[in-house]
């Protein structure tokens, strides 16, 4: 096998020893930076030791960007790599450290690199938590007009609510614009609660009494879109052979060929027997 197969076995999938290896540093890695990027934050501990946490950083992202740059190598089609969701997760583990030396106003780009932390899921999610994460996902993904559909008639609801409040209790009482209405009904809507804002005439508590009795309602709404999806989609319980042309990753256990590109994942074994 030429080497740059070899790299991408080792580096994309989690079946073989090197590979379990491999996904076992890289979370090391990734937890050893993430602990730098907070105790840095620590203004005791960054006076005194800020020179040791500076060094570790830049150990650690250019570690992370040769380790991107390899994965780059080892695909047939580095650009949809570049481009896929991991791919800029993987990106952005390293250049805001390197953007932070070239442009000097870019100091704040520095707190991006906790989206480190979204890399361990990507690692946990090839070892042992595929099918687990593949059904959220995928219940997300097929659910997400729904929800959609259900946070416009959630607006339509704050809408009406903040309106007939501010005609009801006027500005003597806080309510003192539309939007600051609308405000009101988004808290209590979602049973927060603050009560910065709350009714004082006997028609506006009741039209809130209506509103807090909805809320209770609305919020099982979304769980119960995303529950019944689930359960669909635990029928489509997803493997952790990743596509060595684009990277492409959640294929079916019967997937024969990539579900993005259309190529073979599977090698077939030469001199076999028919």
């Amino acid at each position: 096998m030429p080497l740059r197969d070899r790299v991408r076995i080792i580096i994309f999938e989690a079946e073989t020893p090197a590979g379990k290896a491999f996904d076992v540093a890289l979370i090391i890695c990734i937890l050893a930076s993430l602990v730098v990027v907070f105790i840095d934050t620590v203004v005791p501990l960054r006076a005194r030791y800020g020179e040791l946490f500076h060094v570790l950083e830049w150990a650690f992202a250019t570690l992370f960007a040769i380790e991107y740059v390899v994965r780059l190598w080892c695909i047939e089609k580095p650009a949809a790599y570049a481009k896929s969701f991991y791919g800029i997760v993987d990106l952005f583990g390293f250049l805001p450290t390197f953007l932070s030396v070239l442009f000097v106003d870019t100091q704040y780009l520095i707190a991006v690199r906790v989206l480190r932390v979204l890399r361990v899921f990507r690692v946990l999610r090839l070892i042992r938590y595929v099918a687990e994460a593949e059904v959220l996902v995928d219940a997300m993904r097929r659910s997400s007009r729904k929800i959609t559909v259900f946070l416009f008639s959630v607006l339509s609801l704050v809408i009406v609510f903040g309106a007939i409040m501010y005609l009801v209790e006027g500005d003597e009482n806080g309510f003192t614009s539309i939007p600051r209405s609308m405000y009101w009904a988004v808290v209590t809507l979602t049973t927060v609660g603050y009560g910065d804002i709350s009714p004082t005439t006997p028609l506006g508590q009741f039209i809130a009494s209506i509103v807090m009795i909805m809320g209770y309602g609305i919020i099982a709404v979304p769980t119960g879109i995303v529950t019944v999806e689930m359960t669909d989609a635990m029928r489509r319980r997803a493997n952790t052979v990743t596509c060595r042309v684009c990277s492409a990753e959640g294929h079916r256990d019967e997937a024969a060929f990539c579900f993005r590109c259309g190529s073979q994942l599977h090698e077939r074994v030469v001199g076999q027997a028919d």
